[in-house]
């Protein structure tokens, strides 16, 4: 994990979660690390706190402990032994009757068998360990730059990363394209090995932790005190886009990253087939333990009445009774009878696991033509289970739907844009053959951006100021990327596809996001470039459902903008905005009601003595190690309120191919399906009907409104 030092233009990083493939069965021990203490360029500071290396280790065995321990984890499976304990028992000659070689060779076939596959797949995650922890990365040592292996990165050391390079560790700077910069007193060294050489810096941050949204800790450098958050971090197993090259401090290396960390603990899996057998096992035991029982007692009631007559033949051992006789007699049943436990079971159900596997490789029905994707099962060991599934938990986004988002309609100041309507007042249907919008009048417009109503460019075009400020909100307000690799070939690279359509909105109607610094933010409006001072940015997250900035125009006007949900911003309105809040909620509803997602946009000017203040204690906040979170909520809370409506947007996510039918298959086999959305209730409802995950035979659905356990449980009764 790295903390961004220096990087040579804007970028953003992409996680990519098959770096390693076998990570997810691997857990740490760590002795207890309160706070993370380190100095840039100081290894004999560093190795003084003994952090581990960035070496890692994903397999289970070595060539020392497989053997036990692999056999340990065959012998929990109860037939497994059973007949290991049975083979114990043929060694005893006063009881066996059949050599030990009955048992010992399917039982070692099968041990053998399942051994050999457990090493195959030890061996792959030995050789995917090593091919990680030998690649290259270049290193500062001594003042210079050294091509050294992953596995000898230590912490506090500076490495460079560059585009399209895996990051080897954690770095002070994550599944889709996120936004990370590096802090601008540091950025100022640039690539000058000479004055990274020379870097000082002191981090202190958290210890290590599996929470990969969170991050606290401060630099210090000559004496002042600089934040550090989750957006000044590079995790490992990320990959670095859209820059040439960065330069990182390493604070935590191989097991103390945030990957390694979020391992879980090894387990030996066993599917339900395993534990049905297993129960089955028992049963045959506690059964064969009965009719041994049987014959011993009935050994011994003839042995006392009858047993004498037949000493002439069979004359008795010597000190053996006839209560020894029948404990040793019914050890010898067990044996005897051993074949009402069948060995052959297991063996039976690998081979079907192994055939099943293939006839899911070789399913035509689940290739996936576009992507020339076959299904593949990863493992012989889990592919009975999908016969057995009851419920399945989905994400909507990207899941069911395409995750590509356009612009399709929008309100603005009371008034609704996106529908087209004919000489009677009837809405118009929008085809692929229906007129679209002329971008024409705008050099840097988007090509493939479709808008069909001409009413929107026009009031732009008209100069109507609060249309100005709406698109000029959504110019300003998100974390896009902007890659313009020749002069007005614009290419937008977004957290999020819904940040991405609205951004791409705002470009053609005449509000170019051209570019982005740590400190400013570069816009084209109807022509004319304007570069606004960034003085905050309040993130989104889950809990706040909104985002705002806070910018500085040219002529010093500060002004934040917030978008955000509907409820959300709604509660944070200034009462002279009623009016324009119903008309808002009238099209918010109408939107929601077609399936579309929405936002709603607000501003506030501030106070030029009144921001001075918040600044500071905006920064005091930030570089807080204890309590950042909430100091934080709580200078957002103050600053996000008495905001002016603008409007609202709608952006239109399609479903998935097939995915209707897929829904349809699924409810037959009667498996219960839970979908997860962040959109408003109607436009949930919308899609549920659209993806037939609600019918419109379907007569008792009811909505659970409740906030809390006891309320949900109330209106469920």
């Amino acid at each position: 994990m790295y903390l961004l030092i220096t990087f040579s233009s804007r970028f953003t990083v992409v996680h990519i979660e098959s770096l390693y493939t076998h990570s997810h069965n691997v857990s740490f021990l760590f002795p207890s690390e309160e706070e993370r203490r380190l100095r840039a360029n100081d290894r004999p500071f560093n190795l003084a706190y003994r952090y581990a290396n960035n070496a890692i280790k994903t397999s289970k065995y070595n060539i020392f402990n497989f053997l036990p321990l692999n056999l340990f984890e065959q012998f929990r499976r109860l037939a497994n032994a059973y007949f290991f304990f049975l083979f114990c028992l043929q060694l005893i000659p006063q009881i066996s009757s059949l050599s030990w070689f009955t048992t010992a060779v399917p039982l070692s076939l099968v041990l053998s068998i399942t051994g050999v596959k457990d090493a195959s797949d030890d061996i792959n995650r030995h050789k995917s360990d090593k091919h990680v922890n030998n690649r290259k990365v270049n290193v500062l040592i001594d003042g210079e730059l050294r091509n050294e292996k992953w596995m000898n990165v230590q912490v506090g050391d500076i490495v460079k990363l560059e585009n399209n390079q895996f990051v080897t560790v954690s770095i002070v700077t994550e599944t889709n394209l996120k936004v990370k910069q590096a802090l601008t007193e540091t950025g100022e060294m640039g690539d000058s090995i000479e004055a990274l050489a020379s870097f000082k810096g002191e981090v202190r941050c958290e210890p290590p932790n599996n929470r990969l949204d969170k991050f606290k800790g401060t630099l210090t450098l000559n004496e002042d005190t600089f934040s550090l958050d989750n957006d000044k971090v590079l995790l490992r197993g990320c990959t670095l886009r859209n820059t040439e090259w960065c330069f990182g401090l390493v604070i935590f290396g191989g097991p103390d990253t945030k990957l390694m960390q979020n391992s879980g603990k090894t387990t030996f899996k066993r599917t339900s087939i395993d534990h049905l057998m297993n129960i089955l096992v028992l049963s045959i035991f506690g059964f064969l333990a009965f009719m041994c029982t049987i014959l011993a007692i009935g050994n011994a009631i003839w042995e006392t009445k009858e047993g004498s007559v037949f000493t002439v033949f069979l004359p008795h051992v010597s000190g053996i009774n006839a209560q020894l006789s029948s404990f040793l007699t019914f050890w010898s049943y067990v044996i005897v009878l051993n074949t009402v436990v069948p060995i052959s079971l297991y063996v039976s159900v690998e081979i079907i696991r192994l055939g099943n596997s293939f006839f899911i490789d070789w399913d035509r029905k689940m290739y996936y033509p576009k992507n020339d994707t076959p299904a593949q099962a990863r493992t012989t060991t889990l592919n009975e289970e999908l016969g057995q599934i009851k419920y399945i938990f989905s994400d909507k986004t990207g899941t069911l739907t395409q995750n590509i988002m356009t612009f399709n309609k929008c309100s603005i100041n009371g008034k609704n844009y996106g529908d087209l309507y004919d000489h009677s007042g009837n809405r118009i249907e929008i085809t692929e053959k229906t007129e679209r919008v002329d971008f024409s009048w705008n050099q840097l417009a988007d090509p493939k951006f479709a808008f069909h109503d001409h009413r929107l460019a026009e009031t732009v075009r008209a100069g109507n100021p609060e249309a100005h400020a709406f698109f000029r909100l959504l110019a300003l307000c998100h974390t896009v990327m902007p890659e313009e690799k020749t002069e007005g070939d614009l290419h937008y690279q977004a957290q999020s596809p819904d940040e991405g359509a609205l951004v791409t909105a705002a470009r053609n109607f005449g509000f170019v996001f051209r570019s982005r610094t740590p400190e400013t933010i570069t816009v084209v409006e109807m022509g004319r470039q304007v570069v606004y001072d960034l003085l905050a940015v309040l993130d989104f997250n889950n809990v706040r459902k909104r985002m705002s900035v806070i910018v500085r125009s040219p002529d010093g006007k500060m002004t934040l903008f917030c978008k955000g949900a509907d409820t959300i911003i709604y509660e944070r309105l200034h009462p002279s905005c009623s009016k324009l809040m119903e008309v808002t909620t009238e099209h918010l509803n109408e939107y929601a009601g077609d399936g579309l997602r929405t936002l709603v946009l607000a501003y506030k000017d501030l106070d030029k003595s009144y921001m001075e203040g918040w600044v500071k204690r905006h920064h005091k906040a930030s570089t807080a190690l204890e309590g950042r979170e909430e100091q934080l909520d709580v200078l957002y809370e103050e600053i996000e309120k008495d905001l002016m409506l603008l409007g609202s947007t709608a952006v239109e996510d399609k479903l998935q191919d097939g995915v209707p039918q897929t829904i349809e298959q699924l409810a037959k086999a009667d498996i219960k399906i839970w979908v997860l959305t962040g959109d408003k209730q109607e436009t949930a409802e919308n899609i549920g009907y659209s993806c037939n995950m609600l019918r419109e035979e379907m007569k008792d659905v009811f909505i659970v409104a409740a906030n809390t356990a006891e309320g949900v449980k109330e209106e469920l009764q």
